[in-house]
């Protein structure tokens, strides 16, 4: 089950030199940069926050085969959640830990702001490129030569998580378009339930949906950045799904809470349209459910095509004043290709690694019990496969979820439209780009 290229062109697209220049401090400072990336005299003990379920039972395979350098584990919520917010404070303060989990598309957001130690200089890390997934490696170089800043750890290949058994006892067949997905919605709507929960504050699984449609949000050339969060595609995916709440035809519950999870856990919810690692969400949030959910690919807005959108991904980055770069830049790296790590944390996480060959590993082969032993992956194969690889993002991702979230819980409550927040998140977006001095086009 090969991982395909997800975004490669973007990536080396979503941060440029231009905009490296101007609001980064540079960090020629950086390890990396200096070519200094030796051992640490005596113990060493690392500080990792994640928010990756189970990731201690990695982290205990490498404290068991390395005394000598041991890693304490940091939980917190999802980068957007607060982590992010958090890794800024603390880097501000200068005390943030030597490793954090951060996606793909917020890496931009702490190259800009300086907070990457470049671990290129480190030993084995230049000559690891070869064992990832081509686009996760531009994600963590931005392009730039003799450049590491992470290493990546997984992708977010978007499918369709569904009640299989509610669909069959209703005679409801799977959607494999949108509207039929809307249909489905009208029929589920009239029997108590609801098709899914659209979700207020995960902008970056609506970014998935306008990914699959074909839409971009931001692109950039030698003379700016360009900043699109309205255009056709984004604005055929906000009316479709602003109809369906219109017609309370999905729910609306604040997503990753216990109410979210209590209507998983029953007959409320029939679907979720989310990436690969939701199948641990799903199935640590919602355990009554067990064996009665299945995997399809996502409904396509033209019938026998066969687009797929990414959600998340992230990388292991050694953050900026880590007083042990050499030892937090080689757990980094075992971490994401250690044949047992990476069985591991799929087992805990139901992670999709960015090597090549983790992809390979058994348990990827195996059917999965909770859905009814359904071999799922390749599902998620198949729509990594499946997804654009022209997509990039922009340097101030976090900034453009917060904006849009706003908007988007306003509109779930009646109050302006999804297209309403997305133009106010694209006005706040290139006055957040102008203020930091990086050059928008108009």
């Amino acid at each position: 089950m090969a991982i395909s290229l997800v975004a490669r062109a973007g990536a080396i697209a979503a941060i440029s030199a231009l905009a490296l220049t101007a609001c980064s401090t540079g960090g020629t400072d950086a390890p990396g940069a200096s070519g200094d990336c030796a051992p640490s005299d005596g113990p060493v003990t690392l500080t990792f926050t994640s928010w990756l379920p189970g990731v201690e039972e990695a982290v205990a395979i490498w404290n068991e085969e390395n005394p000598d350098i041991q890693v304490e584990v940091q939980t917190g919520p999802n980068g957007n959640g607060g982590t992010y917010q958090n890794f800024f404070n603390q880097l501000a303060a200068g005390n943030a830990p030597d490793l954090g989990q951060i996606e793909f598309d917020a890496m931009p957001n702490f190259r800009v702001q300086d907070g990457l130690e470049n671990i290129a200089a480190c030993e084995g890390i230049l000559e690891a490129e070869d064992q990832f997934v081509p686009w996760t490696w531009s994600q963590v170089t931005f392009g730039e030569e003799d450049a590491v800043y992470a290493i990546p750890q997984d992708t977010g290949p978007m499918a369709m998580f569904y009640r299989a058994d509610l669909f069959e006892a209703a005679g409801i067949p799977v959607p494999t378009t949108w509207e039929e997905y809307e249909a489905a919605a009208v029929q589920i709507r009239a029997q108590g339930g609801y098709i899914n929960n659209f979700s207020q504050s995960d902008i970056n699984a609506f970014a998935g949906l306008v990914w699959q449609a074909g839409g971009e949000w931001f692109s950039n050339d030698a003379d700016g950045w360009t900043v699109d969060l309205t255009g056709a595609e984004t604005t055929q995916v906000a009316e479709y799904w602003q109809g369906l709440i219109d017609n309370d035809l999905v729910a609306v519950y604040p997503p990753w809470t216990d109410e979210w999870n209590a209507a998983y856990n029953s007959s409320e919810l029939w679907t979720w349209v989310s990436a690969v690692w939701g199948a641990n969400t799903i199935a640590s949030g919602a355990p009554d459910t067990a064996g009665n959910w299945a995997v399809a690919p996502m409904p396509q807005w033209e019938a026998g095509a066969s687009a797929a959108g990414n959600w998340g991904g992230s990388t292991t980055a050694v953050l900026k004043g880590s007083d042990h770069p050499y030892e937090a830049a080689q757990f980094a790296l075992w971490l994401n290709t250690d044949a047992d790590a990476l069985t591991a944390m799929n087992r805990t996480a139901n992670i999709y690694p960015a090597t090549i060959e983790g992809a390979n590993l058994p348990v990827f082969g195996e059917g999965v019990e909770f859905y009814g032993g359904q071999k799922i992956y390749e599902v998620f194969a198949e729509a990594g496969n499946n997804v654009d690889p022209n997509f990039t993002w922009g340097p101030t991702m976090t900034q453009v979820y917060n904006d849009v979230a706003d908007g988007f819980s306003g509109a779930v409550s009646g109050s302006g439209t999804l297209l309403d927040a997305l133009t106010a998140g694209q006005d706040a977006t290139i006055a957040a780009l102008k203020a930091a001095s990086i050059p928008v086009k108009e």
